[in-house]
């Protein structure tokens, strides 16, 4: 492979979860503030020790702020959305997680368990923004999807909470 080419490649990470491992890769050309902000968290291993505190199993799980207890790790600064780089929020994506401000991501993120395309960019207002994809799971479905089938109820004032705690171990840079 030409120097050239390396440089092109998009970058992939492992997440060890405690219910499987899950290689993602990341679309550095069209969400490169995205994966910049993704790999900042990984590079300081941010994730280390969080959950998935958020699994609905018809839409997405959601993970990469909260620790066992439901207590937010601190963040950096907030990103500009990418939800217009011409990415879907189709099954096995991954979209930034935000408030209802259009720029609000920080270091939560959620996968697409299914197609969700009311979630994909469609205008300029806050409501029709939408949520930036920027990368997808190349290898370990199953274990999302496993993680989508866990018991849920409430914890912490949030709901979809899983009752026995699904953690990202760890996500790294494959070299």
């Amino acid at each position: 492979m030409t120097e050239q080419a390396a440089e092109e490649k998009n970058p992939l990470v492992v997440m060890e979860t405690s219910m499987g491992k899950v290689t993602i890769e990341l679309f550095k050309d069209k969400a490169p503030i995205s994966v910049r902000n993704f790999l900042s968290y990984v590079k300081d291993n941010y994730y280390d020790g969080t959950i998935f505190h958020r699994v609905i199993k018809g839409f997405m799980v959601q993970g990469g702020g909260l620790d066992v207890d439901m207590n937010p790790k601190k963040t950096k600064f907030a990103i500009k959305n990418e939800a217009a780089n011409g990415l879907k929020n189709t099954r096995g994506t991954l979209a930034m997680a935000r408030t209802s401000m259009v720029d609000s991501a920080t270091s939560q993120f959620f996968v697409n368990v299914v197609d969700n395309g009311f979630l994909d960019h469609s205008g300029k207002t806050p409501d029709r923004y939408g949520y930036a994809v920027f990368a997808r799971v190349v290898e370990g479905m199953e274990v999302i999807d496993a993680i989508r089938e866990v018991k849920t109820g409430n914890k912490g004032g949030h709901q979809d909470v899983p009752v026995e705690p699904v953690f990202i171990n760890s996500i790294r840079l494959c070299e």
